[in-house]
């Protein structure tokens, strides 16, 4: 990836530069579009295409955010949900968790100071046999609006003209919000001391039949503790997972999960708009991370991260993204998986 960025102030036209290198790689976690957006243009597969580097995509691997690890633990929901939704994830209990913690970069092995974005994808399983599957990243707002604006932002990104993203911008100016992020959100050394956003909207529903758009964040027990960037670069390529892995050794890493309802007249389409904060919000539970493994053998290898994997009580919004992901998750998913024997297990390891 290209150098990352700096917490300097910028011009505008700096900010560009600086949101074509995160963006390119790092924020497409949201951003994928399904065919119906417009067969002859834009398709899952040739999306999942533009993310491969130069070099090709690293076979066997998930085509961004390929670099991550994975952790087992339980959501204990305390029972505050289930006035928002009938969902059993939010009857009060203790519900098995398989997470992955990830970087947002085609490249399973770039340094971990070199990506702007870290994620993190959770399952909850249910009794019921249901499941609640979720992708979360640590910006407050993703970088447009539309899928297809999105496309856009990939081949501006990657434009040899130096005019490209400027150009892109004035077309986008929600871009700024999220340039904004990247430019003065502190970096931390740590998956555990970062919080994670659900940015697209849902569409919870409960006992009485009443529906209440929401989203929902993972805000971290531990406190964040900012590192300069120079500093992080010298604690190796492989820092975030190694603390990681240490950390939980000496005991959990856990998140209380909050849920932000909105009100009439949010924009509960276009994720590049945050929700004021005076909005009310439910903490419905807290997700416990217990165990590290190794992700070529663990658990959460196999698992596609589908937001569209909903339990009862649970449905998409109007937001585009969710099913324009799913379809771009699907034509990653199989390609990784036929292309398993490139990514070889190193031991006896659960797969999914």
């Amino acid at each position: 990836m290209p150098a990352p960025p700096r917490r300097a102030p910028r011009s505008a036209l700096g900010s560009l530069v600086l949101i074509a290198a995160v963006v390119a790689f790092a924020a497409a976690a949201f951003a994928y579009a399904g065919g119906w957006l417009s067969p002859q243009r834009l398709t899952p597969d040739r999306l999942v295409d533009a993310f491969a580097p130069p070099g090709g995509p690293a076979l066997g691997h998930r085509r961004n955010h390929a670099k991550g690890i994975c952790f087992t633990g339980v959501f204990e929901a305390n029972g505050a949900g289930a006035a928002l939704s009938t969902a059993q994830a939010f009857a009060k209990g203790v519900y098995p968790v398989v997470g992955r913690f990830n970087l947002g970069t085609p490249n399973p092995d770039a340094a971990d100071a070199t990506v702007r974005v870290r994620g993190l994808g959770v399952e909850i399983a249910t009794p019921d046999g249901q499941q609640w599957r979720m992708a979360l990243i640590d910006p407050p707002v993703f970088a447009v609006s539309t899928p297809g604006a999105f496309f856009e932002l990939l081949h501006a990104s990657a434009s040899k003209d130096p005019e490209a993203m400027k150009t892109f911008a004035a077309a986008h100016p929600e871009i700024a919000a999220f340039g904004a992020w990247a430019n003065g959100a502190p970096w931390t050394g740590s998956y555990a001391e970062e919080r994670y956003n659900g940015l697209n909207a849902f569409v919870f529903t409960d006992a009485a039949g009443a529906r209440r758009a929401v989203r929902w964040s993972l805000v971290p027990e531990a406190r964040p503790a900012p590192v300069p960037l120079e500093e992080l670069a010298k604690r190796g390529p492989n820092f975030l997972e190694e603390e990681i892995a240490q950390r939980l050794r000496s005991g959990p890493a856990r998140w209380t999960m909050v849920v932000t309802v909105a009100d009439p007249g949010d924009s509960t389409a276009d994720p590049s708009k945050a929700w004021p904060d005076d909005r009310r919000k439910v903490e419905v539970g807290t997700l416990t991370a217990q165990a590290i493994v190794a992700e070529a053998d663990g658990p959460c290898r196999d698992i596609n991260y589908d937001p569209t994997v909903l339990p009862n009580g649970m449905a998409t919004s109007d937001d585009p993204f969710p099913a324009a992901r799913s379809s771009a998750y699907r034509v990653s998913f199989d390609r990784r998986a036929a292309e398993a024997k490139d990514y070889p297990r190193t031991a006896t390891g659960a797969s999914r």
